[in-house]
């Protein structure tokens, strides 16, 4: 599976669709991905994980930076549609207690609009 990424904006929301492995080969380009959506004007950013296979340490923490980027920004970061390995290297790190994580988007979108 290749990696791919595609960015868009819906009602002010930047959202981010992932396909394939987040790696350190890949990870460098979803950082390039995100930071843009941070200068833009959105109420927060919803990251769609459910084309994801695998990820490693370097995707994690692209995830975190992310995190970090919308928490001084004062905006939401929601992941959401987790496959089972994204999930469980989120639990093996205790990290799914830090992100927001939805089970769809429409929770997603739910959440970022109630913000």
């Amino acid at each position: 599976m290749g990696f791919k990424i595609k960015c868009e904006e819906k009602e002010n929301i930047g959202v981010i669709s992932i396909e394939g492995e987040v790696d350190m080969f890949t990870s460098p380009d979803l950082r390039d991905k995100l930071l843009p959506l941070f200068k833009k004007d959105v109420k927060g950013i919803i990251v769609d994980l459910s084309q994801v296979s695998f990820m490693d340490s370097s995707g994690i923490a692209t995830l975190v930076e992310g995190l970090q980027w919308s928490k001084k920004n004062g905006r939401e970061f929601v992941l959401t549609q987790l496959g089972t390995n994204v999930k469980n290297a989120l639990a093996l790190t205790k990290l799914d207690n830090v992100f927001n994580i939805q089970e769809n988007t429409d929770d997603a979108y739910q959440t970022v609009c109630k913000s």
